[in-house]
């Protein structure tokens, strides 16, 4: 390699995989520097492909024809391109348009990209295995490893990339049908077997180019099935074509009575891939063998041959290699994490589509389209504002009312919209765990930002169950005034705002410093002793072993909890939620992690719940009726042996079988070593799977950070009340400044009387310019 201002100027570069991504890379390369020497190996022989068409959306269009204008004119000449999805459910088809997607056969793409690595003088070896990278390696300058899902080239070095591979509960099948569809298609159909859906898009018009393309077209279908599912219709024993022509008949009327047609299809599992680093000295990952995202929401196509795109740029701006493979990893790698989010969550959305079913079809359809989290209430407002029209005049949303400002009954209360100030932990309180003025003017803030709840801190039930020495308390009269003053400003200066209370005890997790001088780290002196379900620090060597507590010290709990409850009652708080989540002590109890016990408190599902229910039951007796109680949980531990997904649904049921009037749906938190998968709205699948399983009503909280978020899980049905945190921190008028960038002024958000002249986002800049009218050229 000589120096310059670009890696490998004149260089030898080996592409081990001659798939769409591989070859892109190979024409990139090549028309940057035609002094290179650009390889590229490929088992197969030219016209064998898997698969049938490919989706490339614009972004990725236009990247492809600022690189190389020669590609991207003989992809324009050839794709196929729609802008309508058609959901089709119970022999009802809705359509959403304004999505704009273009598709080609997988087979026309290769030969296109094989011409192009042609004409540019790429070397391209056909029914020939590539030599293992590491050989490559000795007398290439870069060998790019597009070797696809299965790479060898990433099994040989796993030691190095480190790949973590997730395999998910769905079987599916690629096919083709010999008819373009007019639109992207999702069917779901009901069998006696259970839920099958098809995906279907087309990728070549009549008589056009493609595998399986005739006079009518050809669309790729995907059939996709959970694995129960796939196995109950007999698909997994008989022959892959006998479940191929049960798959036509099941879709016969969207097929038109046409066949389907395989090419070597087989039934799989989708797996996820990831690496924990995508090179090594001067070997790079590409496309599925660096990363897959699940097809319902676009092909690894399209990630390929945007990491070319990538890769050659950093090739071209950074003198070094070891710079450009760096900035490359870089420049992909949140881009591709943040598409294996919204996939993951695409998939499971699937995964569980079942559950969905019985939705209002337009509630079913938005849903769908809204599952990755990417297509939102907003932008599918711009898009097809006529479909959303529909889908909130079904869900009985007034005309200009975003749904997060419509109404909740929750119990005897009533909301007036579906925000929620979710509890957060201020660590402010005196020693003695009185709330003080931080606290009125704390809560008091938020209860004039138009919020429909606004809900304290966890409020700890006893001096032992606090976490740190800054949290507040409900076990004195003191406190019982304290919080009456709160309670009293928001209901007289923010009528129609109510305010919540979150009771809990601390367990194992309690005697700590305050936050921001030391999270989860022990008190430097002053310490109490700490209870829980069982005698486990939380972290090993670091936090105080607990007590475990006996049967009698378990009754003198409850009590605590009862007398909290009363003085809450009568300190004027609306609602009341239990805190079982996040490893305090009732949460301690549900989880297998931190419950070891062999008594009745114990073991089973069955026995680690009897406790928080003999909590929930005591405390419900106590609190007046009318007002709701809720209970929030840990839905996951992201810890493996712990709570699950399913356990957490079999909590919900129990809660809510005992009188709960909701479920606020968390997660983690329990153990030191969780492994949880952030992301924009992470948690609220889980409340999802709850709400639409158990039918209880549920709040959905974490990383919901925008008022289209709100709307988007409002108006799917996944959530009934939305909790925000660091939002309100940050804004504690983010409620009626959400209503305000949506032009709301209506019911669900009134401001306060002294607030109302700032009820208008104020102007930013010069408005008085004059327009420009008139531009006369040359």
């Amino acid at each position: 390699m000589t120096e310059g201002g670009a890696a490998l100027r004149g260089g030898r570069i080996a592409v081990i995989g001659g798939g769409p991504g591989g070859l892109y890379a190979a024409v990139l390369l090549k028309r940057l520097d035609p002094g290179r020497e650009v390889t590229v190996w490929e088992r197969n022989a030219p016209d064998d492909t898997f698969g049938f068409g490919v989706v490339l959306s614009d972004e990725t269009l236009g990247g492809i024809e600022q690189a190389d204008p020669v590609v991207h004119e003989a992809l324009r000449r050839e794709y196929v391109r729609w802008d309508a999805i058609d959901i089709v459910h119970r022999g009802r088809t809705l359509t959403s348009g304004g999505h704009g997607f273009a598709a080609i056969g997988r087979r026309r793409l290769l030969q296109l990209l094989h011409a192009r690595c042609r004409e540019l003088g790429v070397r391209l070896r056909f029914r020939t295995e590539a030599p293992p990278a590491a050989v490559l390696a000795r007398d290439h300058d870069l060998v790019i490893a597009a070797d696809g899902v299965h790479s060898a080239t990433r099994g040989a070095h796993a030691d190095v990339f480190r790949p973590r591979l997730t395999t998910h509960r769905c079987r599916y099948i690629w096919l083709s049908a010999g008819l373009a569809f007019d639109a992207f298609r999702f069917e779901i159909a009901e069998t006696e077997h259970g839920v099958v859906q098809l995906h279907g898009y087309p990728y070549a018009r009549a008589s056009g180019h493609g595998h399986a393309a005739g006079p009518s077209g050809a669309s790729t279908v995907i059939v996709e099935a959970h694995e129960d599912v796939w196995r109950r219709a007999g698909w997994e024993d008989c022959p892959v074509e006998e479940s191929v022509e049960q798959c036509a008949k099941i879709f016969s009327e969207a097929l038109g009575g046409r066949p389907l047609l395989s090419n070597n299809s087989a039934w799989t599992a989708f797996r996820t891939v990831t690496n924990a680093r995508w090179s090594q000295g001067n070997t790079v990952l590409l496309g599925d063998a660096a990363h897959t995202a699940h097809f319902s929401i676009g092909s690894g196509t399209k990630l390929a041959v945007e990491d070319a795109l990538a890769l050659a740029a950093c090739l071209e701006e950074h003198a070094a290699l070891p710079d450009a493979l760096a900035a490359y990893e870089a420049e992909r790698r949140p881009v591709v994490e943040s598409t294996q989010r919204a996939a993951r969550a695409s998939l499971e959305w699937f995964e569980d589509l079942a559950q969905y079913a019985d939705q209002p079809p337009y509630r079913f359809a938005f849903n769908l389209l809204t599952r990755s989290r990417r297509v939102t209430h907003d932008n599918l407002r711009l898009r097809d504002p006529g479909f959303v029209a529909a889908v909130e005049e079904e869900a009985g949303v007034a005309p200009g009312t975003p749904p997060m400002f419509t109404p909740f009954r929750l119990g005897g209360l009533s909301l007036r919209n579906r925000v929620v100030v979710s509890p957060m932990d201020m660590y402010s309180a005196g020693p003695d765990g009185t709330p003080g003025d931080f606290h009125l003017v704390h809560l008091g803030a938020r209860a004039l930002g138009g919020a429909g709840l606004v809900m304290t801190e966890m409020v700890c039930v006893s001096s032992q169950g606090r976490i740190t020495p800054g949290c507040t308390g409900l076990y004195a009269p003191e406190h019982e005034a304290a919080w009456r003053r709160v309670t009293d400003f928001v209901h007289s200066s923010a009528p129609g705002t109510a305010i919540g209370v979150q009771l809990g005890h601390s367990g194992r997790k309690g005697s700590t410093r305050l936050m921001w001088e030391g999270i989860d780290q022990p008190l430097p002196e002053g310490n109490w002793p700490l209870v829980a379900a069982s005698a486990l620090p939380y972290r090993e060597g670091v936090n105080q072993v607990p007590h475990a507590l006996t049967a009698a010290e378990l009754a003198g709990v409850r009590e605590d909890f009862v007398r909290a409850a009363e003085r809450a009652a009568r300190a004027g708080f609306d609602l009341l939620e239990l805190h079982c989540a996040h490893g305090y002590l009732l949460s301690g109890f549900l989880s297998p992690l931190t419950n070891r016990r062999t008594d009745a408190y114990g073991g089973s599902l069955e026995g680690r719940l009897r406790f928080p229910l003999e909590v929930f039951d005591a405390v419900r007796a106590v609190w007046p009726d009318g007002r709701p109680m809720t209970v929030r949980i840990s839905a996951t531990d992201w810890a493996a042996g712990g709570t699950t997904a399913e356990d957490a649904v079999e909590i919900a049921r129990a809660f809510a079988a005992h009188g709960a009037d909701a479920i606020d749906v968390s997660t983690g938190q329990v153990v030191s070593d969780e492994q949880p998968a952030f992301g924009r709205s992470y948690q609220t699948p889980f409340a999802d799977r709850i709400r639409n399983v158990v039918g209880v009503p549920v709040i959905a909280v974490g990383a919901i950070s925008s008022w289209d978020d709100v709307n988007s899980l409002v108006l799917a049905g996944r959530a009934d009340l939305c909790a925000l945190a660091r939002p309100h921190l940050y804004d504690p008028h983010w409620t009626l400044h959400a209503a305000a960038e949506q032009g709301y002024s209506g019911p669900g958000a009134p401001w306060p009387a002294p607030y109302r002249a700032g009820s208008r986002t104020p102007p930013t800049g010069r408005t008085d310019a004059p327009k420009q009218r008139l531009s006369l050229g040359g």
